[in-house]
């Protein structure tokens, strides 16, 4: 409105053990608390975060972070714990489009198209040097020679896609999964490479993003259409096999025959959103972080796992239509629901922002958010973030 002074503030919620929520301190919060630091809320572009850190990018392509760092996945040349955040300084980087948070690492794109790591290499998730254990200094990964469109860490390995239409892995947080259910079969080089390795089957697509959870890899093509590879575990790969070695196209009908235009990935449960506006979740359940109203009603869709419940096709999720966010930590979801943020899931820590800890089984709105509008919305594995604009006599979350 014209006259109305707006402010704009970063909250973040959840986990804290190693500073992640850049609040300057290491306790949990269940509610939604300031970030404050050296950080310029009006500024942010995006918000995300991984195992126990967190990233912001800036309008104009500033990369800052906080959180765990034992292994270097800040980027900031040391190993230490950050608990506000700091920028990341990028050698002959002028901007940064893209980051993606891994357990212990991180994937930097840059603007012209390059990426960079840091973090853990234990498993090759940096795909540099095997020689190299870990690196408090992002490194180019230069066999990736061509211009690259997206980037995703999951918890041990890494997923590219290109400009040229090809999607790379590396890592090798899939292998142990492939060889035990594949054998005799041999394991594809692409699950077992510790360097970026071509991943076959995207000849005739062209990838438009690419998304990892724990053990397994999503592709999301121009034209609308999911692709799906690695561990079925849970029945997130909406298939009768356990494990899929290539990727492998969800069927739309399932999506009642509608293309999708944006999937986004927990460790072990999947949310799409269709061009009408819909969203579906499907995966692993037991901490109600699908979102199902009423799981019970849910039982022919059921697959048998060890641990707990999963729902093996994709399910609407009627209060989530028209979703214009949405994001998932590990166990958790945020969304952003006619401008309102609504979150489900796993709450152990508090990420849900209701002030308590008990698990949310169906989206809800976060009270102390419900007079804010909704800018961006980011989650780390269990920890929550949110850019809002209050105006200038709100301040019910600080």
């Amino acid at each position: 409105m014209e006259g109305t002074q707006s402010k704009y503030v970063l909250y973040t919620w959840g986990a804290n053990s190693y500073g992640q929520l850049g609040q300057g301190h290491r306790e949990d919060q269940a509610e939604p608390r300031r970030a404050d630091g050296g950080l310029q809320a009006e500024q942010t572009r995006c918000i995300t975060g991984g195992g126990g850190h967190s990233a912001v990018i800036t309008e104009s392509g500033e990369l800052l972070m906080c959180g765990h760092n034992h292994k270097g996945q800040l980027g900031l040349s040391h190993t230490s714990e950050v608990i506000t955040f700091q920028p990341c300084p990028l050698l002959g980087c002028t901007r940064v489009q893209q980051v993606s948070c891994g357990w212990d690492f991180s994937v930097i794109l840059t603007g012209d198209g390059q990426v960079l790591v840091c973090g853990s290499n234990a498993f090759g998730q940096l795909g540099v040097s095997p020689g190299i254990t870990h690196s408090a200094e992002p490194l180019h990964v230069k066999t990736l020679n061509e211009p690259v469109t997206s980037v995703a860490a999951g918890l041990r390995h890494a997923l590219a896609s290109t400009a040229s239409g090809c999607v790379y892995q590396w890592g090798t947080g899939l292998s142990s999964h492939a060889k035990r259910i594949l054998s005799p079969h041999p394991v594809p080089a692409h699950l077992s490479s510790k360097e970026p390795c071509l991943v076959p089957g995207f000849d005739h697509v062209t990838p438009q993003k690419v998304v990892a959870g724990s053990t397994h890899c999503v592709c999301l093509t121009v034209k609308g259409d999911v692709f799906l590879w690695g561990s079925n575990k849970h029945g997130q790969l909406v298939s009768k096999s356990l494990f899929l070695p290539l990727p492998v196209a969800l069927d739309q009908s399932l999506l009642q025959g509608e293309r999708v235009t944006d999937v986004h990935s927990g460790w072990t449960h999947l949310v799409a959103k269709t061009e009408s506006g819909r969203v579906f979740t499907w995966g692993r359940a037991n901490y109600g972080q699908l979102g199902l109203i009423n799981q019970s009603t849910e039982k022919e869709c059921d697959v048998s796992t060890n641990s707990g419940q999963s729902i093996s096709r994709p399910i609407e999720i009627k209060a989530l239509f028209g979703a214009t966010q949405i994001a998932c930590g590990s166990e958790h979801n945020l969304a952003v629901v006619g401008g309102q943020i609504v979150s489900w899931g796993w709450n152990e820590h508090g990420m849900c922002g209701d002030g308590s800890l008990c698990d949310i089984t169906q989206p809800r709105p976060i009270p102390c958010l419900r007079d804010a509008t909704a800018l961006l919305i980011g989650c780390g594995s269990g920890h929550s973030m949110a850019l809002c604009s209050l105006k200038s006599n709100e301040d019910s979350a600080s």
